[in-house]
């Protein structure tokens, strides 16, 4: 099985002047590059503001100051090395720090530093701490990409989980069926394992990020195709992002090539206000009409899709922004809030819950 080519360095790109190079190798320097040469052929390089472009070549606008570095506070969630539970009945094991794309909004941007070290190659203490909660039925893997394991090493994994009888749904977050899809649908090891561990009453679920209709390609849809074959169930989540997706017409679009291609389309994020992402970010009232917009088009299935923004304190569901207010509810709760309603001022401007008047009292912050 051979896959595409990667490339590791800015100064690599030939599609890129010099100058532009120069200008950008401050910020490899502090942030991890990498592209492939399938995703590459996506960019149109004539277009300096393409979609593509901008989700994985870097930006100076990478080094502005803004945000912190864990904007949801994961590190509280931690309960055993490379394990986070933060919700009653879901934990996360960090199985990789090594990206498939590393898209430059990533939330976990922090893990693009050489001095950041969360996820475990070794991810015993992990499962056993799984083992020993009974509430845990579904284990999410993610990273970083659990698609850039070896194929042995991700399927020992899954292997392990299936052996603990209360754990009956396994979820891998992955940007490889757009990123690098020949790596799933050419490696037919990964997909019968995936056949094996995906049962009936046990599915595996994969939790695509597509960030737009562009990276719904032929080769995209085959790997989707052979995952649903496999007998795994696909969703997609993804921010909406300044610059790359915040058009109505690009997530009516991406909403519906999604779900004709049997996609569920899951969430839509506000993107977390992490550092180096300043230039994707859009206000809670744009965000609110552009998805509004698009899903006024899209059929029903397309409207399956929520809108959240992932908060240390839970995920907290936006209902609606009319006349200067957020009507908001926990759609997951750290503090056991699931459900509740909540109705604070808007500023124009807000583009975080931290932002909205009275926020506060809503949680216990760290």
């Amino acid at each position: 099985m051979k896959g595409p080519k990667y490339i590791r360095s800015i100064n690599d790109i030939n599609q890129l002047s010099t100058e532009i190079k120069q200008s950008l190798n401050p910020v490899t320097d502090k942030f991890v590059f990498r592209i492939n040469e399938y995703y590459m052929n996506l960019i149109d390089w004539n277009d300096p503001n393409d979609p593509i472009r901008k989700i994985v070549i870097p930006s100076e606008d990478e080094l502005q100051e803004y945000g912190r570095w864990d904007s949801s506070d994961e590190e509280l969630n931690y309960v055993a090395p490379g394990c986070q539970h933060k919700y009653a009945t879901t934990a996360l094991l960090i199985v990789s720090e090594v990206c498939g794309a590393y898209c430059r909004y990533c939330f976990r941007k922090r893990l693009f530093r050489n001095d950041v070290k969360e996820a475990m190659l070794d991810v015993k203490h992990g499962i056993d701490y799984i083992r020993q909660h009974p509430e845990i039925n579904n284990v999410l893997l993610t990273g970083g990409d659990a698609f850039s394991l070896s194929t042995s090493k991700l399927v020992r994994i899954i292997q392990e989980l299936r052996t603990i009888e209360h754990v009956k749904i396994i979820r891998i977050g992955s940007k490889f069926p757009a990123f690098n899809p020949m790596r799933i649908y050419e490696d037919d090891v990964l997909l019968n394992a995936l056949a094996q561990y995906s049962q009936m009453e046990k599915r595996i679920y994969v939790m695509c990020h597509f960030n737009h209709p562009r990276e719904l390609t032929h080769e995209a849809k085959r790997c989707t195709d052979s995952l649903l074959k496999a007998g795994v169930v696909l969703v997609n989540q993804t921010p909406i992002l300044k610059g790359i997706n915040n058009d109505p017409s690009v997530l009516k679009d991406l909403l519906d090539q999604l779900s004709w291609a049997g996609i569920t389309p899951y969430y839509f994020f506000v993107n977390r206000p992490v550092a180096g992402n300043k230039s994707f970010v859009c206000s809670l009232r744009e965000v609110y009409e552009l998805v509004e917009a698009a899903k006024r088009e899209t059929s029903g299935l397309g409207k399956r899709v929520r809108l959240c923004m992932s908060h240390s304190s839970g995920k907290i569901e936006i209902l609606a922004i009319k006349d200067k207010k957020a009507y908001l509810k926990y759609h997951q709760s750290r503090e056991s809030r699931y459900g509740e309603l909540m109705i604070l001022e808007c500023p124009d401007d807000a583009s975080w819950f931290d932002d909205l008047p009275g926020s506060k009292d809503y949680w216990s912050q760290p």
